[in-house]
């Protein structure tokens, strides 16, 4: 169980180090994330069953790293009530923004599939 929590937290360090480095734009756990895909995918077997134990407890008990986040909301609802026109207009313009990529996407691999299929 420690082997795989050092390499979930490795992994971590390794994507803050490499997203620093080269000033990616993506936070460094989600660059580890991609490294640990990529670790697994040339393995290309199985994941470790520890891993798998460590990912599902950190899964069971993630709304508890939602608490702070929350707290830090609840400290700020001034300044999130003095924004909330920007604020909305964001989300639904990203959400409007994701769910037309996502047509287009579909519609465009649709029909890659199905002229894929017809040859």
């Amino acid at each position: 169980m420690i082997a795989a929590l050092t390499l979930l937290l490795a992994c971590q360090l390794a994507g803050e180090i490499v997203a620093r480095a080269l000033g990616l734009p993506l936070p460094g756990p989600v660059v580890g994330l991609i490294l640990l895909a990529a670790g697994l995918l040339v393995r290309g077997a199985e994941p470790p069953a520890e891993l798998v134990a460590v990912a599902d407890g950190l899964l069971r008990n993630l709304g508890l790293l939602f608490v702070p986040a929350a707290v830090g909301v609840v400290l700020h609802l001034d300044l999130l009530a003095r924004a909330a026109a920007p604020i909305a207009l964001a989300i639904l313009a990203g959400t409007l923004a994701a769910i037309g990529f996502t047509g287009l996407l579909t519609a465009r691999l649709l029909r890659s599939r199905s002229s894929h299929d017809a040859a």
